[in-house]
């Protein structure tokens, strides 16, 4: 937390405005559309803008979606929801994001069956914006419209851009673990105000104007409450130095592990700044001394927690038998990649600890596996 989010959620409080209208809707509203240059509301979840963007833009029953393989299920599920298929697009290793070139391919072979995607769910993972010209470039030739996940990357720019900026609709997450958070919360963001303001409308349960509680759609109990809002305020006025804590993590962790074999960190594309809202290795047991998951443990039993990269969608039991063009690449990170502690708060002592202990058991393994050997 910096030092204004107690002040604006008090300031709800003694106005009592508690509940999901209030000022610090409207101005923390006002402040993120400002800094993305879009017009935002204001939501429960990053999941919760998902669904209604997806809804929004005529995802139903019988569609498919093509979506990012490697990502959190919240970028998968609410496809499900509106009773679509998701089919699933492969990374490349110079990003970790959708492949361009997997998603051609992909669109190649719907369009031979005569029937495209609804839509496209592009994540920019970990903090980095997929490689979003290429992506635009096809999804407008098909004339299939792109929601953008930019969950994991508020903050993060693409050839001068910010994240969240290139899908005819557009998604934050502000949950706990984010780079900013509300505790809970998510904010929809759209070049066509309209979308926005129908997003307002489904997320209060689709009431009609007027005195009397009138519906003539199905609504959704989807706001984000006046204090929550508060604490938004305060968080947005400190992203910079969240995001500059992060890369600072991040860029410790690579100056300690270069010239180390077998550590390779998340790239950073050329084409912007990556928050590394986690910072991100692979680990190659050939060279390092061990694999991925006996370095999580290792750390485990030094105190130190992390998690391996996201698992792939078309990997997930809940998605078995589901379309997937490619899949390799993901699989690979998943399997060789570890996320470290990441958190804006740490210190630079703890930074070198977490270092200190991924070396260490690159020692103490490679040595355990020479005597068992």
């Amino acid at each position: 937390m910096g030092e204004n989010e107690q002040a604006y959620a008090c300031e709800a409080f003694s106005k009592n405005w508690v509940s999901t209208v209030g000022p610090n809707l409207t101005a923390f509203e006002a402040d993120f559309s400002r800094l993305v240059g879009q017009p935002a509301v204001c939501l429960a979840s990053g999941t919760a803008a998902i669904h209604l963007g997806l809804q929004l833009l005529g995802v139903g029953p019988g569609d498919e979606v093509f979506c990012s393989t490697l990502t959190f299920a919240a970028s998968a599920n609410p496809i499900r929801y509106l009773g679509a298929t998701p089919v699933f697009i492969d990374s490349d290793y110079a990003t970790w994001n959708m492949d361009p070139v997997v998603l051609e391919q992909a669109f190649q072979a719907r369009a031979a069956t005569g029937k495209l995607p609804a839509a496209v769910v592009v994540v920019d993972l970990y903090g980095q914006c997929a490689d979003l010209d290429p992506i635009l470039k096809i999804c407008g030739r098909y004339g299939v419209p792109i929601l953008e996940d930019a969950a994991e990357a508020l903050g993060a720019t693409y050839k001068g851009r910010p994240a969240g900026t290139f899908g005819d609709i557009s998604v934050f997450s502000f949950n706990g673990n984010k780079i900013i958070t509300t505790a809970g919360g998510g904010m929809l963001v759209s070049p066509d105000a309209r979308l926005v303001e129908k997003a307002r409308f489904l997320a209060t349960q689709a009431k009609d104007p007027g005195l009397a509680y009138e519906h003539s759609e199905i609504g959704y109990n989807y706001r984000m409450s006046n204090v929550l809002a508060g604490i938004g305020r305060g968080q947005l006025e400190v992203l910079e130095l969240r995001v500059n804590q992060r890369r600072e993590n991040f860029a410790r962790y690579k100056a300690a592990f270069s010239g180390v074999p077998g550590l390779e960190p998340m790239p950073e594309a050329p084409y912007g700044r990556s928050t590394n809202w986690l910072s991100c290795f692979l680990v190659d047991s050939r060279t390092f001394g061990c694999d991925r998951d006996e370095l999580i443990d290792f750390l485990d039993e030094a105190g130190v927690e992390t998690r391996p990269v996201w698992k792939p969608m078309h990997l997930q039991r809940v998605y078995a038998g589901y379309p997937c063009f490619g899949g390799a690449v993901a699989e690979d990170l998943f399997r060789r990649g570890i996320c470290l502690p990441s958190s804006s708060s740490l210190a630079a002592g703890q930074i070198d600890y977490v270092a200190d202990r991924v070396l260490a058991a690159q020692t103490a393994l490679r040595r355990e596996v020479g005597t068992n050997a």
